[in-house]
């Protein structure tokens, strides 16, 4: 298992106090912390070979370059992808979505076809296909959650069916934590002939993936939730599938050769990277892939699993505060969303900010999910590898005096 107490020690921030209080962070779904090594592997970079990537013949271009290029093959090595060429760098999960929207989805999707996916979709793999629906005159098609907030495989395969052109769907809710059959989903689209994307925002940071076995022909991630810096992410695509995509962006970097009438594209990955990249960040995240590779997947998942384990064991000796999704951690990520009867989850996150915790309140970028669990949002505490089963205590006893404070029930 992990030793928490050397991690936490690797990141800076955690010395902080809020308000006389140690910082106790739960809100890594929203953003993760920073190790030092990638604050330093990003400091490194602008003291040391600051230079544009690419083309250069001078020393600094051809080191900034090397390092570039080496955490792309980092990337291809942690998520399991068969070609570093595969590997397309973008500024978010979001805008890695969207490319698959622009430049894969409006070649494919015609008048009639169906692009199915969950209720519990995050916003950024949402509205892209209503936009993309309402132009192309095609439907979105919603799959069934069961009782744990887990799709629904019986109703799936009615679902997903012959007008089924894409199948978009996250592999870990930011809301629910739970996990989502992804393997068998793709299966049946790929049945139908449909093509499969995988919102891996949520899970990439805190479960081992591996695409030759995720079945997915596009997955999207963000390196700012998995302890690497903001500003980058990353889509994966089967090369096969790429290599048919015209470019998202153009102007420099993902071009072969420009004249007065005619250009010709550069070839994968460079198509999809028009301009000067976010060098640095991309660095940074090649040192964030070295960090997790180091603490081993499987236990950065298991530890989790035994926080989560242990903060459902005590919110649930709070009266009146519900849960949203399964109890049963083999099916969910280290994250908790929940709501305390008459008290609104901004006014919690307020009181809890007072004694130096951080969760997460509101929609969650969720809206359509929250209407759908009839509330208007939910407070949500989320876990990561340096935190601890002391600091969920710490949480529930602030839980505890906020019912006091704001004059409600008492509590067990």
């Amino acid at each position: 298992m992990l030793d928490v107490d050397k991690i936490r020690k690797d990141f800076p921030i955690l010395k902080r106090k809020i308000n006389g209080k140690p910082l106790v962070y739960f809100d890594n779904a929203a953003t993760s912390q920073k190790p030092q090594s990638v604050i330093n592997a990003i400091t490194h970079y602008y003291e040391y070979y600051n230079a544009n990537i690419h083309r250069g013949v001078h020393t600094l271009s051809e080191e900034a370059t090397e390092a570039y290029e080496s955490s792309r093959s980092k990337v291809r090595n942690f998520i399991g992808a068969k070609e570093t060429k595969e590997i397309i760098f973008t500024r978010n999960a979001t805008e890695a979505i969207n490319l698959v929207a622009y430049s894969w989805a409006r070649q494919h999707v015609l008048p009639g076809d169906e692009i199915v996916l969950s209720p519990a979709e995050h916003h950024s793999n949402f509205v892209p296909w209503q936009i993309l629906a309402q132009e192309r005159g095609a439907k979105l098609v919603f799959l069934d959650l069961d009782a744990e907030g887990i799709v629904d495989l019986n109703s799936a395969a009615k679902i997903i069916g012959p007008k089924t052109k894409l199948l978009t769907i996250t592999q870990m809710s930011n809301v629910l934590g739970t996990i989502m059959p992804v393997a068998q989903l793709a299966e049946m689209a790929h049945k139908q002939g449909a093509i499969v994307l995988v919102d891996g925002a949520q899970s990439l940071p805190h479960l081992p993936v591996d695409m030759q076995k995720l079945g997915a022909d596009f997955f999207a991630f963000s390196f700012h939730k998995m302890l690497g810096p903001t500003g980058v992410g990353v889509l994966w695509g089967k090369a096969s599938t790429l290599e048919s995509m015209p470019p998202f962006l153009s102007g420099g970097d993902m071009i072969s050769s420009v004249w007065r009438d005619k250009v010709t594209f550069n070839s994968l990955p460079w198509r999809f990277e028009a301009g000067t990249p976010n060098i640095a960040d991309v660095i940074g995240s090649g040192a964030a892939i070295t960090y997790l590779q180091a603490l081993g997947m499987e236990n950065v998942h298991k530890y989790e699993q035994e926080l989560t384990e242990y903060a459902l064991a005590k919110l649930s000796q709070i009266d009146n505060l519900a849960v949203y999704g399964t109890h049963d951690v083999n099916k969910r990520g280290g994250l908790i969303s929940f709501n305390m009867a008459g008290i609104h989850p901004h006014d919690l996150g307020q009181i809890l900010s007072e004694s130096g915790i951080c969760i997460r309140v509101g929609h969650h970028c969720c809206q359509p999910l929250m209407r759908d669990l009839n509330v208007s949002g939910t407070a949500r505490a989320s876990f990561y590898v340096y935190n601890t089963k002391e600091e969920i205590d710490s949480m529930v006893e602030a839980l505890k005096e906020a019912q006091k404070v704001l004059g409600h029930v008492a509590c067990k």
